[in-house]
């Protein structure tokens, strides 16, 4: 990678941790950037709940609908991997334009569609829609070495990264429902299209994107795939995904046990609140110990973190406890997206942070289905699954220690750091 010369050199002297933010958010173009990743990124999280309205609206059975919803959230995470390694080859304007250019296509097709008198068509074009979502998450992720160079800034900058996500899934399913209340049911799958071009847009706007220059990596077909630690990683945080899906899940149950239908949405609020004080915290220092060592007692307190509620917790403290997984939920991913930088061969950072994103989504996926068949008043069966995915992460990070033992560390930078042993 070349830096470009339009971005600002890093202070040479460690910033304080109450500035680490402020300093990153000045440097140029981080702002624009990170808004563009986030609205071009609110589609992943406005689109199940658009499509649930749009075929229910239509006169659609339920089931249809959460077909199609599931259709779309599977597909999406299945197509970053591919982008990712479309981004590595041609760069930002290719991977992000074409897809975000396709996936606003399907979903215009779709709002124009009647899915309960069409459901193949139907489902034909969820798919298109979240098979195309643009890789805007590993797009941000490859700028991040060029544009923060300090290592306590990087770090800030990740964390940064990883609480703007949370936003987007508290926000996305406000805009919905915001917007089914303004303009009614068929303008929502419309507006999640242009929200999600207009993000793409202004992503693509800034300098840095435009001038980012790929250097590929085409020793061997599986790509960064072929690095067992990022094997392990993916693992991790696919165990990660089976805990959040299957957490969704228990909000539902301990709505219906508990008569308190505002848990199914508290419940998720509380865990995404947890995520971005847990991401703020830990982005604002340095902590000790190698990244590995740090995944390891990061996916320990998340397993703990769940395991309050097997007890079935009154609905009060089911919302306070449900705090306390998501504390450590940003930092997980924080931690592993910044072990990337000195495990991964050079040229395929974007396909291996696509790869974590996508086992991530379907580990949601997976605990979502897992989860659902628990029976529908026993909240504490769906949070076992919860707290067996938190097991699972912690298993594979701990049998594959070694694999996450880097020759130099990730604060070392990208372009310098050493490969694992045996990683190529």
């Amino acid at each position: 990678m070349t830096t470009s010369p339009l971005l600002h050199r890093p202070r040479r002297h460690p910033a304080r941790p109450s500035s680490r933010y402020r300093d990153v958010l000045a440097l140029p173009y981080v702002s624009r950037l990170l808004a563009g990743a986030v609205i071009g990124h609110l589609p992943v999280a406005m689109a199940p709940l658009a499509i649930l309205i749009a075929v229910r609206a239509d006169g659609g059975s339920l089931r249809l609908a959460a077909v199609l919803a599931a259709v779309y959230g599977l597909t999406a995470a299945i197509g970053q991997p591919l982008w990712g390694r479309l981004l590595d080859r041609h760069g930002h304007r290719v991977a992000v334009g074409i897809t975000a250019l396709a996936s606003t296509a399907a979903f215009l097709a779709l709002a124009f569609l009647n899915p309960a008198a069409h459901p193949d068509p139907a489902a034909v074009l969820a798919a298109a829609a979240g098979l195309c979502t643009p890789p805007l998450e590993a797009a941000l992720r490859v700028l991040w070495p060029n544009i923060v160079q300090s290592p306590p800034q990087r770090r800030a900058a990740l964390a940064l990264d990883a609480c703007a996500q949370e936003l987007v899934f508290i926000a996305g399913p406000l805009l919905v429902l915001a917007l089914d209340a303004v303009t009614g049911t068929p303008l929502v799958l419309t507006a999640t299209a242009a929200v999600g071009l207009a993000g793409a847009a202004l992503f693509l706007s800034t300098p840095p994107a435009r001038s980012w220059q790929p250097v590929p990596d085409r020793t061997h077909w599986l790509g960064p795939l072929r690095v067992p630690g990022l094997r392990a990683l993916a693992a991790a945080l696919f165990g990660a995904g089976i805990t959040l899906g299957a957490l969704n899940v228990v909000a539902l149950a301990a709505a219906e046990r508990h008569h308190a239908g505002y848990l199914s949405t508290l419940i998720p609020a509380a865990l995404a609140i947890g995520s971005l004080t847990g991401g703020l915290l830990y982005g604002r220092r340095s902590w000790p110990g190698s990244p590995a060592r740090q995944l390891r007692l990061i996916a320990i307190g998340f397993l703990l973190g769940t395991l309050p509620m097997l007890a079935d917790p009154a609905p009060a403290l089911a919302i306070a406890v449900a705090v306390v997984p998501g504390l450590f939920l940003a930092p997980l991913l924080v931690t592993a997206f910044h072990a990337l930088d000195g495990l991964v061969p050079r040229g395929t950072l974007a396909e291996a942070s696509a790869w974590l994103i996508a086992c991530l989504g379907l580990g949601q996926a997976a605990g979502t289905a897992l989860a659902g068949l628990a029976p529908p008043t026993a909240p504490a069966a769906a949070a076992a699954v919860a707290a067996a995915g938190a097991a699972l992460g912690l298993l594979r990070l701990l049998s594959t220690r070694r694999h996450l033992t880097l020759n130099t560390p990730p604060d070392a930078g990208h372009e310098s750091a050493e490969p694992l042993s045996g990683s190529r």
